[in-house]
């Protein structure tokens, strides 16, 4: 297992761990979170040997093979499916030796036989299995890494830590840059994976349906709750609203989400995705106060005027140049419009959105057709462009000044304070400011102008937890009309009422909620693979592998089996004498017990020393006992 103890690391001149510990057990999935810069990605580099602890200790057994998802993008030369395989260093290394091998037939025909036990032979077959479920087509396979654009790139950084094969897989935010669809293919291929797993995310459904455990980062502290993110939330809430100032906000924030509810409540039985939605809702409103303590509290101000009709594509063929992707559409947005649209990346969600958006956008989008503006439209468009355009020299104060100069500073200032850009942060050039906090920025100038119309293309990428839930309960309070294209579901979830197909060269309404959109995909799945879904397609290839790989290691297993269970047996008793002397700690932490001294602060005192002298004893015979069965495995 992954052990941290009483661990100290600084980062210039922050702090992100002092004397903090985390146990992670062989086989655990692992959610690690917490907000923007408090170490998560550091906690990473750790474990991978890019850092060392400035105190304390860091035990990963050195018999592990860790792969994890390089952020880096490089612009090689090298296909993408070399560059997917690459990610098997067994495989290449086994490729060297055979091309450096010569005449020695004895020495070739090992090597080969290596090959076919590591499945070597299906290697290609295996990361094209990967490249399709990431997004790509056929045909990309073939080409050349610097073809592709930052995004995708990272697409292939996520395929070849997926390609290793590994005991402990580390990846950091892995569904930043994929649409819906391919994040549901990766849910499911990491639900299969049998090492250690360790995720970034800011993806809340992603969590609760991949991870056993969440470690928060929380005052320079990892703090660990038990089962997925949902769990968390609960366990943080209870703990949050036994604090009365906490528990005064949490009142606050139900009696806003009670007033959507209401308000949602005469239409909740019209549609499917409703009843979901209105369940959901019910949900927050006994979790609110799991993020009582977030700074942000942003809202999207009402708009001046919402007309009835905003806009109308009438047998608009959209798509670029000569190439039309969209076909004879027909939509209308309505002043309380709120639609999600859903569709596999290429499928024609971001130019719709473009046509949507109109000026430049429309004239280079719509090929045929019609596009109607209502009167007194007010679009607010968000998408990962805007970031780009943005003036790293300028202020975010500046930013909002030069749309309305005649807004007061302490106006800027009180709305830029509820995106959390307080004080003299609101007036700092952007620069050196993060992704997170530009996309925040981003999001801030749409509000500011005051739309009817949110066109939201991707908007929680680069956001965290926190921000994408006042995110969540900001478009819940709007009173204008919503079009989202999102691969966060919760977010999908809770601020559409209607899904839009995007689809086949069409533009359709989609009949259900987005359970159903999951078993449309693999219906869909399994008629391309001829009837089988690809979780099935993978299984029996795989079939064969992995009866010999049981077959070689069933010796093996017989031979640690009493190694492994005297470790478990070991970490299971660690984990108790941890709880029993954090409970002793805690009645020494009572300043009571030495005013009434006697004999409950002699005996609590002697449990203390009892505890800690055989938590020591344990330990040390854990840390033997993992190293005889290193030593073993390693052999």
């Amino acid at each position: 297992m992954i052990k941290l103890t009483q661990a100290s690391l600084q980062r210039g001149h922050k702090i992100l761990l002092e004397k903090a510990s985390l146990t992670v057990h062989i086989g655990e999935k692992l959610g690690v979170i917490g907000a923007n810069g408090s170490g998560k990605s550091s906690l990473f580099k750790l474990l991978i040997g890019e850092l060392a602890v400035d105190a304390g200790d860091l035990h990963v057994p050195s018999a592990w093979k860790t792969a994890h998802m390089a952020q880096e993008v490089g612009a090689g030369e090298r296909t993408a499916l070399d560059y997917v395989q690459d990610g098997d260093t067994e495989l290449r290394a086994i490729e060297q030796a055979i091309a450096k091998v010569g005449d020695d037939g004895e020495k070739l025909a090992n090597l080969y036989a290596q090959y076919e036990h590591i499945d070597g032979y299906t290697a290609a077959a295996r990361a094209m299995q990967l490249i399709a479920g990431l997004g790509f087509c056929a045909a990309d396979g073939a080409r050349p890494v610097s073809d592709f654009s930052g995004g995708w790139r990272i697409r292939l950084n996520l395929a070849q830590a997926l390609m290793c094969r590994s005991d402990l897989l580390l990846l950091d935010e892995p569904t930043n840059h994929l649409d819906l669809d391919a994040t549901l293919w990766l849910e499911q291929r990491l639900k299969q994976y049998q090492g250690t797993l360790l995720i970034i995310s800011h993806d809340r459904d992603f969590l609760d349906n991949v991870v056993t455990g969440i470690a928060n980062f929380e005052n320079t502290q990892l703090i660990s709750y038990s089962g997925n993110y949902s769990a968390y939330e609960r366990q943080k809430a209870e703990r949050l609203a036994q604090q009365q100032a906490a528990f005064e906000k949490q009142q606050e924030r139900i009696t806003e989400i009670e007033s959507f509810v209401r308000r949602f409540r005469a239409k909740a039985t019209k549609a499917k995705q409703a009843q979901s939605r209105l369940k959901e809702l019910e949900r927050m409103e006994q979790l609110s106060p799991a993020h009582i303590d977030s700074p942000f509290n942003f809202r999207f101000p009402t708009p001046e005027r919402i007309p009835q009709q905003l806009i109308t594509l009438s047998d608009a063929d959209l798509g670029y140049g000569n190439k039309v992707l969209l076909k004879k559409v027909q939509l209308s947005i309505h002043g309380n419009s709120r639609l999600g649209l859903l569709g596999a990346n290429g499928a024609g969600k971001s130019t719709l959105m473009k046509t949507l958006v109109g000026e430049g956008g429309a004239k280079s989008t719509l090929l045929a057709g019609d596009r109607v503006e209502g009167a007194h439209l007010r679009i607010g468009y968000f998408n990962q462009h805007q970031l780009e355009a943005l003036d790293m020299n300028a202020s975010c104060a500046l930013h909002l000044q030069r749309l309305s100069p005649k807004a007061s500073e302490q106006e800027v200032r009180n709305f830029l304070g509820s995106f959390d850009f307080q004080g003299d942060r609101a007036f700092e050039t952007i620069q050196h400011f993060s992704g997170g906090e530009k996309a925040r920025l981003a999001m801030a100038i749409v509000a500011w102008q005051k739309p009817n119309l949110l066109l939201l293309d991707e908007p929680t990428n680069h956001l965290d937890l926190e921000v994408r839930h006042a995110l969540t309960l900001a478009l819940q309070g709007f009173d204008g009309a919503v079009v989202l294209v999102s691969h966060d579901r919760h977010l999908l979830r809770n601020s559409v009422e209607e899904f839009l197909l995007v689809d086949d060269g069409k533009v359709s309404l989609f009949d259900g909620d987005l359970h159903d959109y999951e078993t449309w995909l693999t219906t869909k799945s399994a008629s391309a693979t001829g009837g089988q879904s690809p979780t099935e397609t993978t299984a029996v290839q795989d079939k064969n592998t992995k009866k010999t790989e049981r077959q070689n290691n069933a010796a093996m297993r017989a031979q640690l089996k009493p190694l492994t269970n005297a470790v478990k047996k070991l970490e299971k008793e660690i984990d108790k004498l941890q709880q029993s002397l954090t409970a002793v700690e805690q009645e020494l932490s009572d300043p009571d017990i030495y005013t009434t001294g006697g004999e409950t602060l002699t005996k609590t005192l002697k449990r203390q020393a009892e505890i800690s002298e055989k938590l020591e004893m344990c330990e040390e015979e854990w840390m033997l006992k993992s190293e005889e069965l290193e030593t073993l495995t390693q052999g």
